[in-house]
């Protein structure tokens, strides 16, 4: 019995616990046990990790099992005594088999940790990023190589002795060749220089990060949380330029921005739409300032245009007559209310939801909530609301429509509003309780005769008073 196989199965017990004392003294003496926690967010799919994120919950009930504690120091040790045990009734090949079965199991709980990263890590930078932060990363990869050091060690204290030269078989000489050729191709992928993809945390994205890229200038880093997905306006980034590095992407970015400029900041010209980098022009704003002037100016004509047609929109219903009522309401209100989904809604504190479905396709009520046609689908109407402490006289001449609905107010603070525009409120004057609420319109055969129906065309007369009925009645 060698005495180097006995050094080199103490070596490697010792080799497994080491850390676990190691931590062990730093908490006694300081009362740091030295854990630390890392939230790695990232984006996309690599071959390691979903490799990894398929095994590890097999793995970890297995490593938790006591057995392979202490990075597998009591298997180390039944291992050692079935080597010992095999040694002294002279079986000295049972010995070896179990102390490799040791070995293997160990290579096999470990590697794995340290060959999936090392398989990221050759597929590009982005790929590494899923891993954490590359200090992160640097420890595993130093934690994972040491994990290994105690089953080699088995290895060679089972190992007999050589003298000459013998040939390995075919299944050594096989693995030796895999081992071969993926260095081969790993590590020189690894060591080459693809250029820096800075993480969301270095670029300190909006809402994200530390900032401590100091290379780039904040218009840069704004760039590359845009053209990433990090400003959480592109959630997944754009496409292929997720593994590009930080400096191609800006020189490309450049380059368009160049061109972008030489057509007044637009994107939509056929130079820039034709150009092998056009998909970052969604983007180009934050590093183009051609670019962010033109799209301004756009937005700033957009916005005069539509505050145009509002003003153009409310100067049509301010024209039409005011509504004179047979008797006098409580209150009056007029305004223009807008609609991007065919009807005003009223609602009351808390009732707020679906509205309800409308009788004649013109008023429907339930209980603290309301839905009024405006619009073909988007638009504006000249809405007046009349407020009433007895039911007013009927009027239907003149109007087009009329419909009347119960309506039920449980707090009594019912108001009436459209996406944009006024909210008019204390329609209910009475409190919670029952109400009617009686709909008059006119203008809805204008627009749908009419593709584009001048300004003013739907006209609104609401009147809501008490009334307990329940029933919807239509009187036009």
């Amino acid at each position: 019995m060698p005495r180097r196989s006995w050094a080199l199965w103490a070596a490697a017990t010792l080799t497994a616990v080491a850390p676990a004392l190691f931590f062990w003294v730093i908490w006694t003496l300081t009362g740091d046990y030295g854990s630390r926690s890392y939230l790695s967010m990232s984006q996309g799919s690599c071959l390691g990790w979903d490799i990894y994120d398929q095994v590890s919950p097999w793995a970890y009930p297995v490593k938790a099992f006591p057995l392979f504690s202490y990075d597998g120091a009591p298997l180390i040790v039944l291992g050692f005594a079935g080597w010992w045990l095999s040694l002294r009734s002279g079986r000295i090949g049972l010995g070896r088999i179990i102390g490799r079965c040791v070995a293997v199991v160990l290579l096999v709980l470990n590697l794995p940790d340290f060959l999936l990263p090392t398989l990221d890590a050759a597929l590009g930078p982005a790929c590494t990023q899923i891993w954490g932060p590359p200090e992160l990363l640097s420890q595993q990869f130093a934690w994972r190589l040491y994990d290994c050091l105690p089953p080699i060690l088995v290895l060679l204290a089972v190992r007999a002795p050589r003298r000459a030269f013998v040939r390995r078989g075919p299944v050594v000489r096989t693995a030796a060749g895999v081992l071969t050729v993926t260095a081969g191709v790993l590590l020189p992928a690894a060591s080459a220089p693809p250029g820096k993809v800075s993480a969301e945390w270095e670029l300190g994205c909006p809402g994200f990060g530390d900032d401590t890229v100091t290379r780039l200038s904040a218009t840069e880093r704004d760039f590359l949380c845009a053209v990433r997905g990090h400003d959480h306006r592109y959630s997944s980034g754009l496409e292929r330029w997720d593994g590009v590095s930080d400096r191609d992407v800006l020189g490309q970015g450049r380059h368009l921005c160049a061109l972008a400029t030489r057509h007044g900041g637009d994107t939509g010209a056929r130079a820039v739409r034709e150009a092998p980098q056009a998909s970052l022009a969604i983007v180009l704003p934050s590093l183009c300032p051609a670019v962010a002037r033109a799209r301004q100016a756009e937005e700033d004509q957009w916005q005069a245009e539509s505050d145009a047609y509002v003003a153009r929109e409310e100067r049509a219903c301010a024209a039409h007559p005011r509504h004179r009522p047979k008797i006098r309401p409580v209150r009056q209100r007029r305004a223009t209310l807008w609609t991007e989904f065919w009807t005003i809604e009223g609602w009351e504190d808390g009732y707020e939801g679906n509205p309800p479905d409308l009788v004649k396709d013109l008023v429907g009520s339930g209980q603290g909530a309301l839905a009024i046609w405006a619009a073909d689908e988007a638009g504006s109407a000249c809405v007046t609301v009349e407020s009433y402490t007895r039911r007013p006289p009927l009027e239907v001449r003149g109007w087009e429509e009329v419909v009347e609905v119960g309506y039920e107010s449980p707090t009594g603070s019912l108001q009436l509003g459209g996406g944009e525009g006024p909210t008019l409120k204390g329609l209910t004057v009475r409190g919670a309780g029952s109400y009617r609420v009686r709909v008059h319109l006119r203008g809805r055969k204008l627009v749908y005769q009419v593709a584009y129906p001048p300004d003013g065309a739907v006209e609104l007369l609401v009147q809501v008073f008490p009334g307990r009925a329940k029933k919807p009645v239509v009187y036009k």
